[in-house]
């Protein structure tokens, strides 16, 4: 899908500025992720300036979608189902910074460094997964590989299962039943990390799938 994008749209300027703003925040979004798991697992006293940051996510947002409207404006040939994949996955992105504001606000809230209790390893594998997630999809887009956006979507499944095995876990009062604290916070990071993962994967999907089937599953020899 992101090929004829990457042929066609760096050519003319608004195109590649709505491109770069969008790998800029993609790069942005990997940082804050990074610094916002650091504030709650490493250093509780980071300061984290997220707030900040977050708006400027947002700014780039509006600067893609404004490149857009320029593009489908003024161009003789505009290509508008290139144009309805990259909104998309701004959006995505811009999310990704929603949900790096919630690690930071949990770190805020939780006293002292997070250690994870009975699940330390399982919450260690996701956040490796995840971070192993965001180092491919740059490039992933990059270079419209296929291959290693699939490998992308495997790993958000995993993430997903392993996820909803902790959690279920921990509703059902087997592990951190005597550290009510310690289990909300698990929970809600756990869930959080997931929705990340979740968002890279819309992200990578497009590479694979046409625009109305970005965020789903990749659908191989069948229409629809």
């Amino acid at each position: 899908m992101l090929k004829r994008f990457m042929n066609l749209w760096r050519t003319e300027g608004p195109c590649e500025e709505a491109w770069q703003a969008c790998m800029t925040m993609l790069r942005e979004s990997m940082g804050m992720f990074t610094d916002a798991v650091a504030s709650l697992r490493e250093e509780p006293s980071l300061k984290v300036d997220i707030y900040t940051r977050d708006r400027a996510l947002n700014k780039f947002e509006r600067a893609v979608r404004r490149n857009i409207v320029t593009h489908l404006a003024v161009s003789t040939n505009p290509d508008i189902n290139t144009a309805l994949v990259l909104t998309a996955i701004v959006i995505d992105i811009e999310r990704i910074g929603d949900y790096t504001k919630n690690i930071v606000e949990l770190a805020t809230a939780h006293e002292g460094v997070f250690r994870g209790g009975e699940i330390a390893r399982e919450i260690e594998w996701v956040e490796t997964t995840v971070t192993q997630m965001f180092n491919a999809l740059i490039p992933v887009l990059e270079n419209s590989d296929s291959d290693r956006a699939r490998q992308v979507l495997g790993d958000h499944q995993m993430v997903a299962d392993r996820v909803e095995d902790c959690l279920q876990d921990l509703i059902a009062g087997r592990i951190l039943a005597q550290d009510p604290g310690a289990a909300v916070t698990a929970a809600l990071y756990l869930r959080y990390l997931k929705r990340v993962s979740a968002h890279l994967k819309n992200v990578a999907s497009s590479v694979v799938n046409p625009y109305y089937r970005i965020g789903f599953r990749e659908k191989v020899g069948e229409n629809g």
